[in-house]
């Protein structure tokens, strides 16, 4: 396989309408790493049947902060469903991250989640249980299969777009109104 020219790192994939596989069926995710190698990234429109609060209760980290217990845990992907990844903006030196780019982090440690049960931790927070891989040449076969629009990142879509408007809202960033596809609205 050639070199790749071009990171897809700090990109959002957006399922697109032919891609009915589950978890990815109107799925929207945050490529966070990219190279000869594969792929990584996190789901950011998925919410899960658990919570934050119930993801610290599992972990003995407790919490005074009601808002911060009832927020969801997004499902980030079928690979490693039982591991918790936090996408961020705080550039403090937590124990294990990875800047995914322009202010955005991944970080796996559990140090971050003490600090946001304490009240400290980042502004701006997704917590996901699992990610989503993609081996060498896989991803960029998905691409070329029309499966995936890559779209720029950026927080307002990761932080403040309700879930449910993120897979539209994603594609709307470079003029695609995926419900006016063929394979959404039928077949023609």
């Amino acid at each position: 396989m050639s070199e790749i020219s071009t990171s897809l790192a700090h990109h959002l994939l957006v399922a697109l309408p032919s891609l009915a596989d589950e978890p990815f069926a109107r799925s929207v995710a945050l490529i966070c790493q990219h190279d000869q190698n594969g792929s990584m990234g996190v789901l950011v429109n998925q919410p899960s049947d658990y919570t934050i609060g119930e993801v610290l209760a599992q972990m003995d980290i407790t919490t005074d902060d009601d808002e911060l217990r009832q927020q969801p845990v997004l499902n980030g992907g079928p690979v490693h469903p039982e591991r918790g990844f936090v996408i961020h903006d705080d550039a403090r030196p937590w124990e294990s991250s990875l800047l995914v780019g322009d202010g955005v982090y991944l970080t796996t440690s559990r140090d971050i989640l003490e600090a946001m049960a304490r009240g400290e931790g980042p502004a701006n927070a997704l917590v996901t249980l699992g990610c989503a891989g993609w081996g060498e040449g896989q991803l960029e076969g998905e691409l070329a299969d029309n499966s995936w629009l890559t779209v720029p990142a950026d927080a307002d879509l990761l932080f403040r777009t309700p879930f449910e408007q993120r897979w539209q809202g994603a594609a709307a960033r470079i003029g695609v109104d995926l419900f006016r596809l063929t394979d959404y609205s039928g077949h023609v």
